[in-house]
């Protein structure tokens, strides 16, 4: 695993606290809310729990919380043969350094409940993930989770916010936890068409996830691996498969 770099960088947007609020009570939910405006990078870092980062393999920003705090892959790690069995949060670069970043993943974490989260992240990602000469600029396309997963349905609600008021960027949203998604579904409708929910599959060499109607992800041990980072020193590179709705399928070599 080639060495990531992280940087803790952030952006802004406005959420509707009513629509929230109406909805989240449609579905038995709490949210908090709150009416404050984000107006400066440093507020929107303080409130996201640090703000974005940058991993090296990555062609954008992404957001990650500790992964030990799946919920499906907490499970999943305890099962041999499982994709999250041997799972690169807790590996590599992640382990060399765990204490750090369980740190600064746990204050991530934290800030999911944050009334001004979805404020404070849509000003990060609109003010960084932009074309653009300054370094701090990385395009526009955005992974969420490289360490972590959904935790729950008014999460996943803030994430669609997040993204549909960050329209000129591509989401990538990564998940095992086919439930919530399901359950968003059925309260909400589909998801914006900046926002790639991409379903994993749980085993290697498994069935890609089906009856979802979603694009999917697979890991293989096999030769017909189709994302290319092994073949160009595990970067992105030009390929932006994992962020396009119409690419039905990616398959994962196993690493």
């Amino acid at each position: 695993m080639t060495t990531a770099t992280f940087k803790l960088e952030i952006l802004d947007a406005k959420l509707s606290a009513l629509e929230l609020a109406m909805d989240a009570a449609q579905a038995g939910l709490h949210v908090s809310i709150g009416d404050g405006t984000i107006t400066t990078i440093a507020q929107a870092i303080k409130h996201t729990g640090g703000g974005l980062q940058i991993v090296s393999k990555m062609p954008g920003y992404c957001y990650a919380i500790p992964a030990s705090k799946c919920k499906v892959g907490s499970k999943l790690r305890k099962i041999a043969g499982s994709t999250c069995e041997k799972c690169y949060a807790f590996e590599g670069f992640y382990k060399v350094y765990k204490n750090s970043i369980d740190r600064a993943q746990a204050k991530r974490l934290d800030s999911l409940s944050d009334p001004l989260w979805v404020e404070a992240m849509t000003f990060l990602i609109n003010h960084y993930c932009r074309d653009g000469k300054a370094k701090n600029l990385r395009g526009t396309f955005f992974r969420w989770h490289h360490s972590g997963d959904i935790q729950d349905l008014p999460h996943l609600r803030n994430i669609v916010e997040v993204a549909k008021l960050t329209p000129t960027v591509s989401h990538w949203l990564p998940t095992r936890e086919y439930k919530i998604v399901q359950l968003y579904r059925r309260l909400y409708g589909e998801f914006p068409a900046n926002l790639v929910v991409r379903l994993s599959a749980h085993m290697v060499d498994g069935d890609a996830p089906s009856g979802y109607g979603l694009p999917t992800s697979t890991v293989t041990t096999h030769h017909d691996a189709t994302c290319p980072a092994p073949t160009q020193d595990n970067e992105c590179g030009d390929c932006r498969a994992c962020w396009t709705p119409n690419v039905d399928n990616v398959s994962y070599g196993l690493h």
